[in-house]
């Protein structure tokens, strides 16, 4: 987590007054710090020592080209969910032989998309999937390199909606029928076996559950290998943990390399890791305007003019974010509050029963660790905005994503002849 600093009052976040930015841009806004995406990305590369491993950004977790074109200039690959993903991932410079393409629902056109370009491989999800993936292949006269998406049936994460390794979850296919599901694709004319991929879910603060996973995917690779099939390339997706609160421990980092170093060192395989949200999640704030103090004898109320279709992650996970003001409080006083905005819904809050001090209405906020989930899972519900995206960087500031008005929104529909 960032340590935001107050100078002569005023909240500082990577050497910037973000209170001076507030009077220039409307809000809400997101705004991302540059030094903190490439410490934490150093912090992993430098915790891992293998002989060849690939860090993968998955670009679900933020999908700014900025930050995206970041990381490939620090040598990350990407990890993509979609053709509008990997879309992104190849405008940014990202080379296609470090693009992995996961997801349980590839459509024709994905898939074709994927191959045209020539992509490091597929993670492959089901028995169909294999099939429509090779039949692609074969129209194209090539060969698809594919990883299985290995479910090693272990509970991870944070929350049960961000949980992907147990065995009721949609996700990959069981560990016991690894050896069926390879037999099925070795015979499989457009299909060519790469590797072997598990990712068990997000936001996991401890060793136990990747040490579990890590001999899983060893566990199936050796079989594989003494059943005859080649397998070059170990993903063992993402899920590292962040510290969203003041008394929660994020995962070592360091621990984690030394991990994932130990248990894969003799093996001769490539080793992907698929980070998101640890890179990303503390590099952003969400800057946002108390528009109303309403007070009542049952529950106070602080409305922001950012809404749940900003920022959906307090309503849609439970999700808890530090709210501090971009002034330093002055007063001792508490105000405890519900942190809402003006969307019709009463799901549309930032933090219940919290406590805030001196803050009048027109002050500004800032919504803490928004980097990760936030600006991607965004949506112009109640035909609001888009909102402005910011980058920082050693003390200056950049636009880079402009601010998507309601009116270029309306404009998108066409009114239909029959009415």
């Amino acid at each position: 987590m960032i340590d935001y600093n107050y100078i002569e009052g005023n909240l500082f976040f990577d050497d910037l007054n973000i209170k001076n930015i507030a009077k220039e841009i409307e809000t809400p806004f997101y705004c991302y710090s540059l030094s903190y995406l490439k410490n934490q990305y150093s912090s992993l590369d430098n915790s891992i020592n293998l002989r060849d491993y690939e860090i993968c950004y998955a670009i679900k977790s933020n999908s700014n080209q900025s930050i995206i074109k970041n990381f490939a200039n620090m040598g990350a690959g990407a990890d993509v969910v979609s053709i509008g993903e990997m879309k992104r991932a190849l405008k940014a410079n990202i080379p296609p032989n470090k693009i992995v393409f996961s997801g349980v629902g590839k459509n024709p056109n994905e898939i074709k998309f994927a191959l045209n370009n020539d992509i490091l491989m597929f993670n492959v999800e089901s028995a169909s999937e294999l099939k429509k993936i090779s039949d692609e292949a074969l129209i194209q006269s090539k060969r698809a390199p594919i990883a299985i998406r290995i479910n090693p049936d272990i509970t991870a994460g944070g929350n049960e909606k961000i949980s992907t390794g147990k065995a009721q979850d949609k996700f990959g296919i069981s560990w016991k029928d690894a050896y069926e599901i390879y037999e099925y694709a070795s015979n499989l004319p457009g299909i060519e076996i790469k590797g072997v991929d598990a990712h068990i879910g997000s936001q996991i603060n401890r060793l136990e559950p990747f040490s579990h996973s890590f001999d899983k995917l060893k566990e199936i690779t050796s079989m594989l290998k003494d059943k005859g099939h080649k397998i070059d390339i170990i993903d063992v997706g993402g899920g590292l943990g962040v510290k969203y609160k003041e008394n929660e421990e994020p995962i070592d980092v360091k621990k984690y390399g030394k991990l994932l170093s130990e248990k894969f060192e003799d093996l001769d395989c490539k080793v992907i890791i698929e980070p998101g949200r640890f890179l990303t999640a503390n590099a952003g704030i969400l800057v946002t305007k108390i528009l109303h103090i309403k007070k009542s004898d049952i529950k106070n109320f602080v409305i922001v003019d950012a809404g749940m279709n900003d920022f959906i992650r307090p309503t849609l996970y439970n999700a808890h974010h530090n709210i501090i003001p971009l002034k330093e409080p002055k007063k001792l006083e508490n105000l405890k509050c519900d942190i809402v905005g003006p969307v019709c819904e009463t799901g549309d809050f930032f933090a219940k029963d919290m406590y805030l001090k001196d803050i009048n209405e027109d002050d500004f906020l800032a919504i803490c660790s928004t980097g990760a989930y936030g600006s991607v899972q965004s949506s112009n519900y109640n035909t609001r905005p888009t909102i402005g995206e910011l980058l920082i960087n050693k003390g200056e500031y950049e636009i880079i994503r402009k601010r998507i008005n309601e009116d270029i929104i309306i404009d998108k529909d066409i009114i239909s002849k029959w009415v």
